[in-house]
């Protein structure tokens, strides 16, 4: 079919989803899915037929907008932010979460180089984590004390500094996104090489156990958010570097918006982190056991359901999301 013709078969259908989105045409919940799958169609036929034309870029952001529109419809009158953590943040973890892959990928390369020049470089641990920190942990390690420098200061004092100086390494994490993603993961790098060192640091003295006990405590939490944080980053910088049918500057503002929503997901996790390693984690060594562990394998357990398996649960439940993945249209530039 010729695009005039396809224009022409299609116009009045377009305008009045344009005043449904407008708010002039109310429509209840089914007939909005119903009227997006049918754009969807229509943006497919567009795509295949002419993929660099108006008519497509349109579609596409016509798509774009009913697809809010309908979310915002089908979006109980519960309270909004239970909401963004129960259905709202999964559904983008989901949809992106290739890039959640990425980011653990790169994660797991900066730490192993981290550890291994550790290994190869019996300086490369004071170059990292600096000299007063290395003879200090020296010190606390033979007093059997590994976890000492967790007991400097206030509960309160350190809990809060922790927690503020967590959140900035976060959002250094997402905001350096906006370098094409480079800078973000120059940030993770960083902080994964630091964590690979100051792992092996603790091997090399013979501390890793009771090390571990203590750091992973605060350490799940942590850690997994900023492997979040990066990939947040990612999704910032892909929306900048691939626009694909939209212009460069609206694919920017649609993956900042997901990005950010995905990277304040990650600030209850960093703030829980923070009282953890404040309160909890310089009692590590005279826990039990078996309540070191719970708490550790628990934090993990929480935060890997949410990121990773939670996210499908929901997606299966979603048709909406389901139309957006099997009809390649909403978000394809991504």
């Amino acid at each position: 079919m010729r695009e005039v013709a396809f224009i022409k078969q299609n116009k009045e259908k377009w305008l009045g989803i344009e005043q449904v989105i407008a708010g002039k045409v109310k429509k209840n919940p089914d007939d909005l899915s119903s009227l997006y799958i049918n754009l969807v169609n229509d943006l497919s036929f567009a795509q295949t037929y002419y993929p660099k034309s108006k008519t497509t870029v349109y579609l596409n952001n016509l798509s774009s907008l009913i697809f809010q529109r309908i979310y915002k419809t089908k979006r109980t009158e519960q309270n909004r932010l239970y909401e963004f953590f129960k259905t709202e943040v999964p559904l983008l973890v989901y949809h992106y979460r290739r890039y959640l892959f990425y980011a653990f990928g790169f994660f797991i390369l900066f730490t192993l180089i981290g550890f291994i020049s550790a290994y190869y470089d019996k300086e490369f641990v004071e170059i990292i984590l600096g000299d007063e920190y290395v003879n200090k942990t020296i010190e606390n390690i033979e007093k059997g004390n590994a976890v000492g420098v967790y007991q400097q200061g206030s509960n309160w004092g350190s809990a809060i500094s922790i927690i503020f100086n967590n959140l900035k390494v976060g959002a250094v994490l997402f905001m350096y996104g906006v370098f094409g993603g480079v800078g973000t993961l120059y940030a993770l790098l960083q902080n994964s090489i630091m964590l690979g060192a100051f792992q092996y640091f603790f091997h090399e003295h013979g501390a890793l156990k009771e090390s571990a006990s203590g750091i992973w405590l605060h350490g799940v939490f942590e850690i997994f958010s900023m492997v979040v944080e990066a990939m947040a980053g990612l999704i910032l910088g892909a929306s900048i570097l691939f626009p694909k049918t939209y212009s460069r500057f609206n694919s920017f503002k649609l993956g900042f918006k997901d990005a950010f929503k995905i990277f304040l997901s990650t600030v209850p996790f960093t703030i829980v982190a923070g009282i953890i390693e404040g309160y909890v984690t310089r009692y590590a060594l005279v826990m039990p056991g078996f309540l070191n562990g719970l708490l550790i394998f628990g934090t993990l357990s929480l935060i890997g359901y949410y990121y990773f398996i939670y996210p499908y649960l929901v997606a299966k439940k979603s048709k909406i999301h389901d139309a957006i993945l099997s009809e390649t249209g909403l978000r394809s530039v991504h």
